[in-house]
């Protein structure tokens, strides 16, 4: 049975996924390099890929998250996750996904691979879409393959493990971190004005160094 997240205990961890019996935790857009730096302001206030004010095309967003297009348009038509940014109505306009939305695809996308339920995973997102910002980066998600908890300290993750429940763990800072880099190196849009962002692989310009020095 599912519950809506809303039990907890004080001092213990904050339930994801709660069992009756337990109480666990128009014009061609104007190319630029990425991250852009808005116009009139001064080189060092660079859009880095977490910017409100980035997009992610739904190919891109695939490519960072390690889904299929066929997976992205199913999560978004079945509502599990929507694009926060631009849906794909009407029918002319291309999905935008947020920084966060791709971080929820990738961490769907994990939890699928440990064999949680869709229905559980809904519990987990919507959970994960209410948390603010800030407290991403120092939350782990453990599930036991049925159940996702949601751990704030590391004492909690020992307590989890020692009761013989979480035998997966996701940390999401490190998944920030790893998809932060990831999306440097991929297209974005920005979401003010429309235009196409290319993305900036290190191994390129370092090849780019080395055929200048031949």
């Amino acid at each position: 049975m599912s519950s809506t997240g809303d039990d907890a205990v004080v001092g213990g961890l904050c339930a994801v996924h709660v069992p009756r019996t337990a109480r666990p935790v128009a014009d061609l857009p104007r190319m630029t390099r990425f991250p852009a730096v808005q116009p009139g302001q001064p080189a060092i206030e660079r859009l880095a890929p977490t910017s409100e004010l980035i997009g992610f095309r739904g190919p891109t967003a695939c490519a960072a998250a390690g889904i299929t297009y066929r997976q992205l348009d199913y999560w978004a038509r079945t509502g599990l996750l929507e694009p926060s940014v631009r849906t794909a109505y009407p029918a002319t306009s291309q999905r935008l996904y947020s920084f966060r939305d791709v971080l929820l695809l990738k961490i769907v996308k994990r939890l699928l691979d440990a064999g949680v339920s869709l229905q559980n995973i809904r519990v987990a997102v919507a959970h994960l879409q209410a948390a603010e910002q800030a407290d991403l980066a120092g939350m782990t998600l453990m599930c036991d393959g049925a159940t996702v908890y949601e751990c704030t300290t590391p004492q909690q993750v020992v307590d989890l493990l020692k009761g013989g429940q979480g035998v997966f763990g996701i940390a999401v800072g490190a998944v920030w971190q790893e998809l932060e880099l990831t999306l440097g190196r991929l297209h974005a849009e920005r979401t003010d004005t429309g235009e196409t962002l290319v993305g900036q692989d290190p191994a390129d310009e370092l090849a780019q160094r080395r055929n200048r020095a031949v």
